[in-house]
């Protein structure tokens, strides 16, 4: 049995009913269904730890019927690469991204400020927004499961299937391995250092919708932390990957071509700056409007850039030129949160005028 499948399945549909019990929560304001739903966060978020843990395992074991490993790993990779290649293709990416969104959706439950407010309305609202970003990753990854198989169809031709767990599996003795671009050091550090600045813009995020919906400004308070995180890692990420761009792709000696991926990920860097002075003037009565702009803004450009890299629309040495099911409904999942985060800053501004 295809047991990294039925992780995927599984943490979907936790993460799906977490998210609806959050919602029943909120509005309710029941606590069974509260305690519930922390509960189904949390068999999620161990779901997509293991399936991250035994996908490295496949990968580290070139263990080739499925798709993913066949396709970025292989017996001539150092140990090193084969670790990296869990982040080298779209379905390992999405895996490793949703995971870190369950970890500081925990995190931030149990420390800090989030503990502080964890009884509160605020706390509740962004705990559900967080969880519905999440449910829509995990949708992704069910669609293109990580862990999808080969195998003899019924004409004796070999595909794939990512649904069906129990299929006799097809070994192929060799893995194609790794795009050759992505045989460097800075594999093993640039991509994951992005990924996790990407996912702690889901809080911020988060926090300012509830913070916008219940008129509370200690959404505040559980946003900058994790905006400071995001911008941390987003400064080493590109940081890192202008050396590498300087080390393989010799851009003409130099380290910033403006290619779309890379700006993609340098504006919401930007707006995360802009956000962490504005925060200063915040607490004086001003920014009202602006502050949580700035969060909603830096989280819908990181969906923009997720957006450009696999919808294959801009040409650029960092996109997968195809588009599929995924890109839709990551585009539909774009012009929700832009449409629903212009609503609410609509609204603020004109209730202050």
């Amino acid at each position: 049995m295809n047991v990294g499948m039925v992780l995927i399945w599984a943490s979907g549909t936790f993460g799906l009913l977490a998210f609806l019990t959050s919602l029943f929560y909120f509005f309710k304001k029941d606590t069974k269904s509260g305690s519930l739903s922390e509960k189904l966060e949390l068999a999620g978020g161990v779901g997509l730890i293991s399936a991250s843990i035994l996908l490295v395992y496949h990968l580290l074991e070139v263990d080739t019927e499925y798709s993913y490993v066949f396709q970025h790993s292989s017996a001539d990779l150092a140990w090193n690469y084969r670790l990296s290649a869990l982040w080298a293709g779209q379905e390992g990416s999405f895996l490793i991204w949703t995971g870190f969104i369950f970890i500081m959706l925990a995190v931030t439950r149990f420390t800090g400020n989030g503990k502080l407010l964890r009884k509160t309305r605020l706390f509740a609202c962004t705990r559900s927004v967080s969880l519905f970003v999440s449910s829509v990753f995990l949708l992704l990854l069910v669609l293109k499961n990580p862990f999808s198989m080969y195998y003899f169809s019924g004409h004796g031709i070999p595909a794939t299937t990512n649904w069906n767990p129990f299929v006799n599996a097809l070994v192929i003795p060799y893995g194609q391995g790794m795009n050759p671009l992505l045989r460097n050091p800075w594999m093993v550090i640039h991509p994951p250092l992005l990924f996790m600045g990407y996912a702690a813009f889901t809080l911020p995020f988060s926090a300012a919708i509830s913070g916008l919906v219940l008129k509370d400004n200690r959404w505040v308070e559980l946003a900058t932390g994790w905006i400071r995180v995001s911008w941390l890692f987003l400064t080493l990420g590109i940081g890192f990957g202008a050396l590498w761009a300087y080390e393989v792709l010799g851009w003409g000696a130099w380290y910033w071509t403006w290619d779309p991926v890379e700006t993609s990920s340098l504006i919401p860097w930007l707006t995360a700056t802009a956000y962490l002075h504005a925060k200063f003037s915040f607490r004086q009565g001003e920014y009202g409007f602006m502050l949580p702009m700035l969060a909603l803004v830096s989280f819908i450009l990181v969906i923009f850039s997720t957006f450009v890299t696999r919808s294959g629309l801009w040409v650029s040495v960092h996109s997968w030129q195809e588009f599929t099911i995924e890109g839709l409904i990551i585009a539909l999942f774009l012009l929700i949160l832009a449409v629903s985060s212009a609503g609410l800053l609509l609204k603020t501004y004109f209730s202050e005028e």
